[in-house]
């Protein structure tokens, strides 16, 4: 794929956020971008209103019913995004955490390098949660394991530019993480086929009344069922992984 056939649209999966995603909205079509809204089992009233924030800003809304979780939500945004003709999608969070002014630098480098995801690796400020950044620093020992390497330096920031073809192609071989579990499930196993992983520093604030959808009991034993299957699948897949080791060590990193 060549730079000038990328075409990047956002998927924005919304789920208790349909009040407070405007400005992300409004922001992205300012820079151009294209956005897919999911409204992932969300009432009548969010129904309503994302469809009015569509019909204001031409955008386009993809709803699922009953609630499917994020990874469900993403996928079906996805799917829709490749229909309209898209090759890539900007994944962001509804909730006015990421730096959409940022959008247009993720988009850039997936530009540059088509056959990459684009993964935000979170700049924080004050207000991140002590415990939510512990957790995080222990999931990151946890994908280097599954991936034995450190090529994915932050895996579970919901701000990435995914090509759609490769991302859409691992969704039907294999059942991913619907909920919580999805941003880092899909990375590690897009790694596992040889898809490159590039970081880009941004900013993320955790907004005050902030309403989060994490379910502690159900979403962390989803997360840790999910860490026992990738580790399962690192130890099938070592003897590739160490092999791919040695021949970048030998070839170099990437361009």
């Amino acid at each position: 794929m060549n730079e000038t056939d990328v075409k990047c649209c956002a998927v924005i999966p919304v789920y208790k956020h349909a009040h407070v995603v405007e400005p992300c909205v409004r922001q992205l079509r300012a820079q151009g971008v294209t956005c897919v809204l999911v409204n992932d089992g969300g009432d009548a009233d969010a129904s309503a209103t994302l469809r009015r924030l569509c019909d204001d800003t031409g955008s386009e809304l993809c709803e699922q019913f009953p609630n499917g979780g994020k990874g469900s939500a993403v996928l079906l945004g996805m799917q829709h995004a490749q229909r309209l003709g898209f090759t890539h999608a900007l994944q962001i969070d509804a909730d006015g955490q990421h730096e959409v002014s940022d959008a247009p630098k993720l988009i850039a480098m997936a530009t540059r390098h088509p056959q990459a995801v684009i993964s935000g690796v979170p700049q924080y400020d004050q207000s991140v949660p002590r415990l939510r950044l512990y957790c995080r620093y222990l999931t990151h020992v946890w994908v280097w394991i599954e991936t034995l390497s450190f090529d994915i330096r932050d895996s579970m920031c919901g701000f990435r530019v995914y090509p759609l073809a490769p991302t859409l192609t691992l969704a039907r071989a294999v059942t991913l993480g619907s909920r919580m579990d999805f941003d880092t499930e899909v990375l590690v196993r897009l790694h596992w086929r040889g898809v490159t992983i590039m970081s880009v520093p941004t900013r993320v604030v955790y907004p005050e009344h902030g309403i989060s959808n994490f379910r502690l009991w159900g979403d962390n034993v989803a997360i840790s069922w999910m860490h026992t299957r990738l580790v399962l699948g690192m130890l099938a897949r070592s003897p590739m992984l160490l092999a791919r080791k040695v021949r970048r060590s030998f070839g170099g990193v990437y361009d």
